[in-house]
């Protein structure tokens, strides 16, 4: 299960004897307990936002005026709470300050990250199969990076990669077959490298089989998953 350890700081605190933090986080992050976490910059450059009554306002520093404060974060996957708190009790900050250990919320309802990704794949396959221009590009962010290098030629950005869809999809059906597919992700981020078959026939009539070494970028736009960063080449052109 993950959870969120939130690093409590104090700014009365004296940290010149405090331990050093790198050898926590290089000990949790050999062996796979420590997924992600990165420091906050000071409570005097946050920023407070509030709307009340349609209007929003904004007040600069922290929420609450308090001697203690969150300087950082750190995402932490372990087989149960106890383990989690007693990860927390070795950060160095800890000694001086408080650790606050959160579970995630339960995803018993909602699509784990890894499901999600490979159900935006399958999606990308139906929409090959469909000759759906927009449901390839639906799978797409608005500013995905998108570069693509087939038959010789180079195509950058989403434009160009509607322009070559619109071109195969006119003359008739074409088959994406996933041969391979591997994923890495986390809450945010993911990543996948794969192997990919396109079957099709040229606004010429003539017939095409492309196999395509494909790395894929997606991020959690909110309530989905898209694809942010796609490279994609010819193992032809390799």
């Amino acid at each position: 299960m993950k959870y969120m350890l939130l690093v409590c700081g104090d700014d009365t605190a004296d940290a010149s004897g405090m331990a050093p933090v790198e050898p926590w986080v290089e000990e949790l992050g050999d062996r796979g307990a420590r997924l992600h976490g990165h420091r906050l910059a000071l409570p005097a450059e946050a920023v407070t936002v509030r709307v009340r009554g349609g209007e929003v306002l904004r007040t600069d520093g922290p929420f609450a005026e308090t001697k203690e404060y969150v300087a950082g974060y750190d995402i932490l996957e372990c087989d149960s709470l106890e383990e989690a708190v007693e990860a927390a009790a070795r950060h160095p900050v800890a000694t001086i300050g408080a650790m606050e250990v959160r579970p995630f919320w339960p995803m018993w309802d909602e699509e784990d990250p890894e499901t999600a990704i490979r159900a935006l794949d399958t999606r990308l396959t139906e929409a090959h199969r469909d000759r759906d221009i927009d449901g390839v590009l639906a799978c797409y962010a608005p500013d995905a990076d998108v570069f693509h290098l087939t038959g010789g030629h180079e195509r950058l950005g989403l434009d160009a990669h509607r322009k070559a869809l619109q071109e195969v999809f006119t003359s008739g059906p074409v088959t994406r077959e996933v041969l391979e597919f591997r994923v890495h992700v986390d809450e945010s981020i993911g990543f996948a490298h794969s192997l990919v078959r396109l079957t099709g026939t040229r606004a010429d009539g003539t017939p095409f089989s492309d196999t395509l070494r494909v790395i894929t970028g997606y991020r959690d736009l909110g309530l989905r998953r898209l694809i942010t960063h796609e490279q994609a080449v010819s193992l032809r052109e390799a």
